[in-house]
């Protein structure tokens, strides 16, 4: 029986973690053997064997029409609302790594080899003050005319991974959900300062605002997405379709970025992982997300993100 996994607002203010089946939601605590995970982040520290817990839970609400709350009922959070680490892909569309050569003035002869090297790139986002879920009203960052947004597949970790294989690096995957990678381009560098210098360069602005991170709606397990690399992902910004590509055109798939990412650290679960965007994004059409536009995001066999931008 297919399932999704999802966080949402308690009625004392907290994240509680819960199945959805069909269109209803069912607490994860309120089962006896994983009464002791009330949150997402103590269901995946639990996933090999709250996994198989949640099979079953599932099979049988469907046998027996167990009645849950209504999924229009309920306040969705991000699914991992307080992940360890949320770590994104940079360049990893040959199609995307193109369209920004004109905008970051790389030269013409530069290869993806040149760019990227033998291995994927990543930098790191906040997590407390950057993820946020379904729904969201994202505050523009204060000055920003280059105001981004980037549709990603994130592989959710479900056990921890150090210096694993490609070949077994799925297995360590809870499931997958839908992330924009909201950037403030413009904020990239910081005035004034050498271009030789590397302290010019500043993440921290360009990614690290508030609510950068919108995340969800829920996590599809990673069992029931047979192959990452076959899914279809869709980004439109009130209503005009911006992004339309596929996860096989990654040039380092979620595997191979698993692995490498687990040579220098440990992933643990409950760590995000943003694996890149395709073409489309604003800053290749020389256009810009503004006070009121509303986003909706789709990934195949996951389901659909909705946010937009604060008035």
């Amino acid at each position: 029986m297919d399932y999704k996994l999802l966080s949402y607002l308690g009625p004392q203010g907290q994240g509680m973690a819960a199945m959805l089946v069909g269109q209803q939601v069912y607490p994860i605590a309120a089962l006896p053997e994983l009464a002791a995970c009330p949150t997402m982040l103590d269901v995946l520290n639990e996933w090999p064997r709250a996994k198989g817990l949640l099979d079953k839970a599932a099979a049988t609400i469907a046998a027996t029409s167990a009645v849950g709350l209504p999924l229009h009922e309920v306040v969705l959070l991000a699914p991992v609302p307080n992940p360890g680490a949320v770590f994104c892909a940079g360049a990893n569309y040959a199609d995307h790594m193109e369209e920004m050569r004109a905008v970051a003035k790389m030269p013409s002869t530069l290869t993806t080899q040149d760019v990227l090297g033998d291995a994927p790139w990543h930098f790191v986002k906040t997590t407390r003050g950057s993820v946020v879920g379904p729904g969201s009203s994202v505050v523009k960052p204060e000055g920003s005319k280059m105001f981004d947004w980037e549709i990603e597949l994130v592989a959710v970790i479900g056990a921890p991974a150090r210096n694993v294989s490609v070949e077994r690096a799925l297995e360590h995957v809870a499931g997958y959900t839908i992330a924009n990678d909201l950037s403030a381009r413009d904020k990239a560098t910081r005035p004034n300062i050498h271009i030789s210098v590397p302290f010019r360069w500043d993440w921290m602005a360009h990614k690290c605002f508030d609510g950068s991170f919108p995340c969800g709606p829920w996590i599809t397990p990673a069992d029931q997405i047979p192959d990452p690399q076959q899914l279809g992902l869709k980004l439109w910004v009130n209503d005009q379709l911006m992004q339309n590509s596929n996860t096989s055109r990654m040039i380092f798939n979620v595997a191979q970025q698993i692995a490498h990412l687990s040579k220098n650290l440990t992933l643990n679960p409950g760590d995000l992982i943003a694996t890149g965007t395709p073409a489309g994004v604003g800053a290749g059409r020389g256009i810009s997300l503004a006070q009121g536009d509303a986003l909706r995001l789709e990934i195949e066999r996951i389901g659909e993100l909705r946010h937009s931008i604060a008035l």
